[in-house]
């Protein structure tokens, strides 16, 4: 899917994470196409069915389409939670309460930070988070979440910190196609 689309980009990015990359994943790219997007929701779904939540919270931007075909997969409701004065929160009425159920669904983890900003969002409310996802974990298994953590397609890609960047070395200009403002 993500060749047929032409998702699957190679050069120097700045990921959201503030990390640098030699390829990047652009998950939108895929996602624009609704029976896609429709197949990752429901296989991410039936991964996670077993996990019992009753609400799914994604990061805005990238988490969003993703998360509602989850929901959808799960027959339950998909909200989301995005960035004010810098601070992921719950706006335009959304609202979690306490004891409910709630699995955390991204287009594509890194280090996890995002993942682990919209728990604290959903644990703030008095909800109980019982699992997180994604369609891509570049992780290698390293995004140390404190839930169980269910991806469609693991990967390993290399990472470099901005200031031990070999593309940088290289002066190669960056890139930065990510929803976030890298730190």
């Amino acid at each position: 899917m993500f060749r047929r689309s032409g998702a699957l980009l190679e050069g120097h990015f700045r990921l959201s994470s503030g990390l640098h990359s030699p390829g990047y994943l652009q998950c939108a790219l895929v996602l624009q196409h609704p029976k896609e997007a429709e197949a990752l929701g429901a296989a991410l779904g039936a991964i996670v069915r077993s996990l019992g939540a009753g609400t799914v919270l994604s990061p805005a931007m990238g988490g969003i389409v993703i998360g509602q075909e989850v929901g959808r997969a799960l027959g339950v409701r998909a909200i989301f939670a995005e960035r004010q004065d810098g601070a992921l929160t719950l706006r335009r009425g959304f609202a979690l309460d306490p004891g409910e159920k709630v699995i955390v669904v991204e287009d594509v983890v890194t280090t996890g930070g995002s993942t682990r900003e919209t728990m604290d969002v959903a644990r703030a409310a008095g909800a109980i988070v019982v699992g997180a996802c994604a369609i891509v974990d570049r992780s290698g298994g390293k995004q140390g979440l404190d839930v169980p953590f269910h991806a469609l397609l693991p990967m390993d890609v290399k990472t470099y910190q901005p200031d031990a960047c070999p593309l940088c070395q290289q002066a190669l200009p960056v890139i930065k196609p990510g929803s976030r403002a890298a730190k």
